[in-house]
């Protein structure tokens, strides 16, 4: 039985299980996660089961759980293994940090629009995973690397990558959303526009809506996300710019 204190997959201190003679051929927790991570994809969080994923394998749901012991074990793995895709930017010699606190921020609101059921586990989990733990080192050492003062620098943290966790959160669940309605994200767009624009008590608010979006410019709902996105991050930047030059006053 699985005590009702396990915390984390990583906190067990076990080994992966090796094969038993009478478990399938081919059969491993790397095979396993990347097959879970396929189903999480297809079916989302709510769809997921190990019966499914079982399934998926062509094996029983006993031989996965020789490899995991619980379904959380194995949602950890899943997350932990989808981090691991997301490219890290070069830290060489003359690196900016600007450039590499944008491109650690594109890649982080990749995952959320890509596994749109990582969300709730970043969340739920307390992702000490070896792979987050290196994208979390090296989102640190950007930070650091801004002149930010060390008590200033876990909020800055924070302010990035929190914006950047509910944008890539909204815009991935969006895309789910108009997937399950059979529509492009441009048609349900419209779709929902043409609805709002037929309501008598919204026609001011639609107007302000329509102004705002002519305004920041993009043919379709993915580049006017980009413009938006790119503004935003913009915008934390200059923040943390504004937070280094106020510090350096403060203390000379």
């Amino acid at each position: 039985m699985v005590s009702a204190r396990r915390t984390s997959v990583w906190l067990e201190g076990k080994s992966p299980r090796t094969r038993k003679t009478d478990q399938p051929s081919g059969l491993d927790r790397e095979r396993i996660t990347e097959a879970a991570v396929r189903l999480l994809d297809s079916e989302g969080l709510a769809g997921f089961s190990m019966r499914k994923l079982a399934a998926e394998l062509d094996v029983t749901a006993m031989s996965v759980y020789w490899y995991v012991d619980t379904k959380d074990d194995l949602l950890e793995l899943a997350l932990d293994r989808v981090v691991g895709d997301l490219p890290l930017p070069d830290a060489g010699p003359g690196a900016d940090w600007r450039d590499r606190l944008r491109e650690l921020a594109a890649s982080y609101r990749g995952l959320f629009v890509a596994h749109p059921w990582a969300s709730s586990l970043v969340g739920h989990f307390l992702n000490i995973g070896p792979r987050s733990m290196e994208f979390g080192r090296t989102v640190q050492q950007v930070i650091a690397d801004t002149g930010l003062p060390l008590h200033l620098q876990t909020g800055a943290l924070s302010s990035v990558f929190q914006f950047v966790y509910g944008f890539g959160t909204v815009e991935g669940h969006f895309r789910q959303r108009c997937e399950e309605a059979g529509m492009s994200q441009d048609e349900y767009f419209r779709h929902a526009m043409g609805a709002f624009r037929d309501q008598p008590a919204y026609g001011e608010d639609y107007e302000r809506a329509e102004r705002m979006m002519a305004a920041r410019g993009g043919d379709t709902v993915a580049e006017m996300r980009d413009r938006d996105f790119r503004f935003a991050l913009e915008v934390q930047i200059a923040g943390i710019e504004t937070m280094v030059a106020r510090s350096a006053r403060d203390t000379a």
